[in-house]
């Protein structure tokens, strides 16, 4: 009889491993995404582009939102429970586990720092 954990039945091992991994293909795009904007804002800051900065900025604090909303979990991490039981912080994306660990810290001060940035060079502009 097969058991029920994190609300997926377990008849199926290969289906759970390949619904997984395309969880963890979507969560790494999205977070390349995010992470990409992130780097993004001060270089737009740097080069004066203001209006490209800003709109990065607003498209990071969508997805902090979205973060805020659900207990500072992403979405995507609830998806990829369903299919697993691991729940080191990298079961559910492919990144070394040293940046999924401290993930938001890294990118929370780069993206705090990038608006810093982003302000100053606009007063000077």
């Amino acid at each position: 009889m097969p058991t029920r954990e994190c609300g997926m039945e377990r008849k199926n091992p290969k289906a759970a491993a390949s619904a997984l991994r395309n969880v963890k293909i979507v969560h790494t795009i999205a977070w390349a995404f995010f992470a990409g904007c992130i780097a993004l804002i001060p270089f737009m800051a740097w080069r004066r582009q203001f209006t490209v900065g800003l709109a990065l900025i607003g498209i990071v604090l969508v997805e902090v939102l979205i973060l805020l909303a659900n207990g500072f979990r992403c979405p995507l991490t609830n998806v990829a429970a369903r299919y697993t039981d691991d729940r080191r912080d990298n079961f559910d994306i492919y990144l070394p586990l040293w940046i999924a660990t401290y993930d938001k810290q890294i990118f929370g001060t780069l993206f705090v720092a990038g608006i810093f940035y982003t302000l100053v060079q606009w007063m000077r502009a």
